[in-house]
């Protein structure tokens, strides 16, 4: 259960606009298809675990950065209209904002093609910036959707400021040293598990082997998700598989980014890793019922009930 906040969430990260076709089957390469309804809904990585957060009570900032273009206006709008603290998202005037194209299918699956625009500007100074007005102890949230340098800086801060790093290694792409043993969580899903480790994760085995490979590497404790077979949870001293409500999917889009927000929350009301792990499976079950990335991202009166 979530009640007072011992800490703050800040998310570091893209911020996008969202351009989602339903459709009855995914192309395959070479291949179209007839799509069915078209919406656009506000998403990026950044920005969605950053809703997410703020949509189960949390004080949350947003370090970001934006074109000057409508898609920019309307995604700050968007996340201001959340009560996300925007001080910290700033306007590029020489590129455009994140877009993301998405095609989801009947069963929910998704293919998502991600053009950075001004994501990709975000930099050492933007973060040098967020930090100074960050107070010791605050959750940070990052994911790899903006360039791996300022990841890697962003770490270091957090590192120097005592602050707890929940690193969503997506897209997925390999890591370096310095930023896995700055991580106090590590939450892929199964294929960013097989590409940071080469170990084909599957099931609650493969993703042990995967899970210990990780630990080995740096990461204080590591998460990786297993869809409807739930979270397999590991740090040095145990592991555990947490199950996942049983749900009829509908779009899983943005279930990841439900999960990292919910489980930041968690953990800064006070609760232990495996019990924010729990309820971040319970966020994100919700999330996938519902079209849309930020649009789907539960209430906490919903996970309580």
């Amino acid at each position: 259960m979530i009640t007072s906040f011992a800490t703050a969430i800040t998310v570091i990260g893209s911020i996008n606009t969202d351009m989602v076709v339903k459709t009855e089957q995914l192309p395959s390469p070479g291949q179209t298809v007839i799509g069915g309804d078209f919406f656009m809904s506000a998403g990026g990585k950044g920005g969605n675990q950053a809703v997410a957060a703020a949509r189960l009570g949390a004080a949350v900032s947003m370090v970001g950065n934006l074109g000057t273009d409508i898609f920019g206006d309307t995604a700050v709008s968007k996340l201001e209209s959340e009560g996300i603290d925007c001080r910290f998202v700033s306007r590029d005037s020489h590129l455009h904002s994140g877009v993301a194209l998405i095609s989801v299918d009947e069963g929910g699956e998704n293919h998502i093609v991600v053009s950075a625009g001004a994501n990709s500007a975000l930099n050492d100074a933007h973060v040098e910036a967020a930090f100074d007005a960050l107070h010791d102890s605050s959750i940070v949230l990052i994911q790899l959707e903006i360039s791996m340098a300022t990841v890697a800086k962003a770490v270091a801060l957090a590192g120097e400021r005592n602050c707890r790093v929940i690193l969503d290694p997506a897209p997925a792409q390999e890591l370096p040293a310095a930023i896995m043993k700055g991580v106090y969580l590590l939450t892929p899903n199964e294929s960013e598990a097989e590409l940071l480790t080469g170990i084909r994760v599957r099931d609650e085995n493969s993703a042990r082997q995967a899970a210990g490979k990780l630990l080995t590497a740096g990461a204080e404790n590591v998460s990786i998700t297993l869809g409807n077979q739930g979270v397999f949870l590991a740090n040095a001293g145990s592991d555990r598989l947490i199950s996942a409500p049983d749900v009829d999917a509908v779009d899983t889009t943005a279930a990841g980014d439900c999960f990292n927000g919910a489980l930041a929350v968690s953990l800064a009301s006070g609760n232990s890793l495996p019990e924010s792990v729990d309820f971040a499976c319970r966020a994100a079950s919700i999330s996938v019922t519902r079209l849309g990335a930020q649009d789907s991202m539960p209430y906490a009166h919903e996970i309580e009930q």
